[in-house]
């Protein structure tokens, strides 16, 4: 009698580590936003130069994209991620050290560089564990991180900060991305030669699972960087549909990422405190909202709904939600501001699966440069929004910030709508 092997569940593992991967890329990208407040009350800087340092960040996080995807193609995760998150963890802790704007701009440079490679590698793990089936689902899952570790860890972050001070926050948080970074060297091994079964590895490869990406035989034969290669992920119109839909999502989690907090203490008049107990609220909105998004999706798939229903609607849906921001420049109670931005927060959340996109639509043996494209264009957003609201808000005003949000946010929905058309891969 044949006895048929029952799969292992080694993916969901792998899931996990990259959702807390998540985690603590996006604390180590937005602390300095929970500290913002005191670091320009000791400091003495206006919102104009503590713009310039919230954006530094964005700067080379953009511009190391591409060649962030092109090493991502080239190094194994197991490598690359460990090696990257160790030395930003690194970077956030000596901006514990750091009192001037010169080395605070610089040091965010350098977190910002570090991190740029960090998404197209989950990607790239997420396409090779998961089938197509299960993909949206894990990257809602993973992507949540984003906004649950900012949802529950701020008001301990605020605590950790009235109590030790505002240079408190980095040690903590570096401290911990490291240790991070030498668990996940010591775990994570690709699927071949990790502990999930062959009936595991059969069923995520027969799903649609690139298995072996990122193995030795396959970075040997993505030959070397030609500008073919560039210009196919540039000249495509789907996927230009794509890259300002995300930059667009990416605008809208900019504010709450850089500016959020600043404008519940200076513009809403609210406690360090208080403040951080409703600056939570939006981030576990947007918690739920990605994992919705991405159960959805799945579910839509699964009933048999063309792909590019099930990607797409979850995203037009979320942008336009992310447009009711705007609504928090009409009213004056706390927590009605606090609901129109956990609406408009939820819907980011839910719009917030767009790489499940690139895993579907990138050419297949592009899928890091591709990946690297799609985050460089999203996050020179990471640049323009501190910058936008930094200059607008100069009078004390953050009103017009709010309005040029939604506007962004709605011109993504639009190109999700108008540009993207059916949704399959770019050979």
């Amino acid at each position: 009698m044949t006895v048929t092997q029952k799969p292992t569940r080694q993916r969901y593992l792998v899931m996990l580590m990259i959702f807390v991967s998540v985690v603590i890329t996006f604390l180590d990208r937005s602390n300095i936003s929970i500290t913002a407040p005191a670091m320009r009350k000791e400091l003495g800087f206006d919102t104009v130069q503590m713009g310039w340092i919230l954006s530094a960040f964005g700067w080379t996080y953009a511009f190391c994209q591409i060649p962030g995807g092109w090493l991502v193609d080239r190094i194994a995760p197991r490598i690359f991620y460990p090696a990257i998150l160790i030395l930003w963890s690194l970077a956030t802790a000596l901006l514990g050290v750091a009192g001037s704007i010169v080395s605070l701009i610089c040091i965010r440079l350098l977190i910002g560089a570090l991190e740029a490679p960090s998404y197209s590698i989950n990607n790239m793990v997420v396409s090779s564990w998961f089938p197509d089936r299960e993909r949206a689902g894990a990257i809602g899952f993973y992507t949540s991180g984003q906004f649950v570790g900012l949802a529950f860890l701020t008001p301990l972050l605020l605590l950790l900060q009235s109590s030790h001070g505002w240079r408190a926050v980095f040690f903590t948080t570096g401290v911990g991305g490291m240790a991070w970074g030498l668990f996940w060297l010591a775990t994570y091994r690709a699927p071949r030669q990790s502990r999930a079964n062959a009936a595991e590895i059969a069923y995520m490869e027969s799903g649609g699972a690139l298995v072996d990406l990122g193995s030795t035989e396959a970075r040997k034969s993505i030959g070397k960087l030609s500008w073919a290669d560039i210009g196919t992920v540039f000249k495509y119109r789907k996927l230009w549909g794509v890259y300002i839909g995300q930059f667009a999502v990416t605008s809208v989690q900019w504010f709450f990422l850089t500016w959020f907090p600043t404008y519940l203490v200076e513009f809403r008049h609210l406690s360090f405190v208080k403040s951080g107990l409703y600056a939570s609220i939006p981030f576990l909105a947007a918690f739920l909202g990605v994992l919705s998004a991405g159960l959805v999706s799945d579910q839509i798939l699964r009933r048999g709904y063309g792909l590019g229903w099930a990607r797409k609607s979850p995203i037009i849906c979320g942008l336009l939600l992310s447009s009711s921001i705007v609504g928090a420049n009409f009213v004056d109670a706390p927590e009605l501001v606090i609901f129109f931005m956990a609406t408009a927060f939820f819907g980011n959340g839910m719009a917030s699966i767009g790489w499940s996109l690139i895993s579907s639509v990138a050419p297949r043996r592009l899928i890091g440069l591709t990946g690297g494209t799609f985050n460089f264009i999203s996050n020179l957003s990471g640049i323009s929004t501190p910058l936008i609201i930094g200059y607008l808000a100069r009078g004390g005003n953050f009103a017009p910030g709010l309005t040029y949000v939604a506007v962004v946010a709605v011109i993504g929905a639009l190109a999700y709508i108008l540009m993207i058309g059916k949704l399959e891969r770019v050979e």
